[in-house]
């Protein structure tokens, strides 16, 4: 079955937005799997930004499919904030579907989100506050309320009388001043429900039938594998699952019509929030590649903290999701450097360590070690036409033995190429198109 799911392999913001966009144009339909608003993918098209947080990157490509799955949890005025903006841009819409499984995020989640980020005083996660851990909480807990019972005033009605003095209770025993309105959430949510009800369905179903008729389905990840919330720095991780198995439990089919898996890798490594980071730069050189990649949040506006590229991470992250692609992002703003470097592995305690340990303890102690590899020269703007006219062939020498060490490290073979912002900046390295 012609499926394809698009993993971030770092810390999040590898540059997933672009490479789905890209692949997009081949798909018919494009998934998004997990995670909520916290999570920005941008897109340029010609010298236009688009930065989406709900709605899949395909959207921006006339005729796709775009469906919100099961695995997602919505604000609903987001989304239809977003869905308007798009709207005024040009972009139809229409061709949405979200997941009457999904779930919703309440304003006692983003309240509760601030909340229990201040109880925590030195041990904060650096939560994004969109209210998005809470709202897993509550589906794990089976306190949560689905895009499905947005459409049944009476049924929301009922759940809400329950749990908006159950969340009041909670504000209280924090000592939050927070005071939850039940009419006003009532109306406001069912007037979210008379909004979508156009896009809400049984989503799995499409997309298994899209499947089985031979559709192309490209599966978008939010974030990255070291934020899974199983496998990543934890406590210092998103509230969902960011690998690859989830693509089809967060769509609601079956992971046998998972094909392949592409690992987006940025050619060196950022992260946003707190948590250990072994290879993050404290000096002018990490100021400077930030300042080159515009290293700041497409959701939070947030400055992210920038290193060389990690390939313990890496490969961690192809061990949980078995790429079978690589699509490095970003390498051009590693132009114009007399030499680079790329963590190998890590020593800890005198021994080599091949692996994340699940201990951060442990992680924060860790020393990376470096391979040193030679830089090259800046990239202009004729000289990116010519790149992208006439391919691998006209990359600088340092860049292709830079990807080539890259391939040989992971043991994967690089299939896609970013070498600017813009969509068209890409370097297909592949056999052949998407079957």
């Amino acid at each position: 079955m012609p499926s394809l799911v698009i993993i971030g392999s770092q810390w999040g913001d590898e540059g997933k937005g672009k490479i789905v966009d890209y692949l997009a144009n081949e798909a018919h339909v494009v998934v998004r799997f997990q995670g909520g608003n916290n999570a920005g993918h941008s897109v340029k098209i010609g010298e236009e930004l688009f930065a989406l947080h709900h709605v899949p990157s395909g959207i921006l490509r006339p005729g796709k499919l775009a469906v919100i799955g099961n695995g997602v949890v919505i604000d609903p005025n987001v989304l239809i904030g977003e869905l308007d903006s798009l709207t005024s841009r040009g972009i139809k819409v229409s061709n949405l579907r979200i997941s009457d499984r999904a779930h919703v995020i309440m304003p006692y989640h983003r309240m509760l989100d601030g909340a229990e980020e201040k109880m925590k005083k030195g041990a904060k996660v650096g939560t994004t506050g969109r209210g998005i851990g809470p709202c897993y909480s509550d589906k794990v807990s089976r306190l949560g309320v689905r895009m499905g019972d947005l459409l049944d005033p009476q049924l929301l009605a009922e759940k809400l009388d329950f749990l908006v003095p159950l969340k009041q209770r909670v504000f209280d025993a924090y000592g939050d001043p927070n005071k939850l309105d039940l009419e006003a959430i009532k109306t406001e949510y069912a007037a979210y429900g008379i909004r979508l009800k156009a896009y809400v369905t049984d989503t799995g179903a499409i997309v298994e039938t899209a499947l089985h008729k031979k559709k192309r389905v490209l599966f978008e990840g939010a974030q990255g594998t070291i934020l899974d919330i199983d496998h990543g720095t934890y406590p210092f991780v998103t509230s969902s699952t960011t690998v690859a198995g989830n693509a089809a439990s967060g769509s609601g089919i079956s992971p046998l019509m998972l094909d392949d898996v592409y690992g987006v890798v940025k050619a060196y490594t950022t992260r946003v929030g707190e948590g250990p980071f072994p290879t993050e730069l404290h000096d002018s050189m990490g100021s400077k590649i930030a300042q080159k990649g515009g290293e700041f949040g497409t959701t939070t506006g947030r400055a992210r903290r920038c290193g060389w590229l990690d390939l313990v991470v890496t490969k961690y992250a192809n061990s949980l999701s078995g790429f079978t692609g690589i699509a490095m992002t970003k390498i051009d703003v590693l132009s114009g450097f007399d030499e680079l470097k790329v963590c190998t592995h890590y020593m800890l305690d005198g021994k080599k360590v091949t692996r994340i340990p699940a201990d951060l303890r442990q992680l924060a102690r860790c020393e990376p070690k470096y391979q040193t590899l030679r830089g090259w020269e800046d990239i202009d703007e004729k000289e990116m036409t010519k790149i992208l006219k006439k391919g691998y062939s006209e990359l600088p020498r340092n860049m292709k033995r830079y990807v080539q060490f890259v391939e040989k490290q992971i043991g994967v073979r690089v299939v896609l190429l970013g070498l600017g912002r813009r969509r068209n900046e890409i370097l297909d390295l592949r056999k052949g198109k998407w079957k």
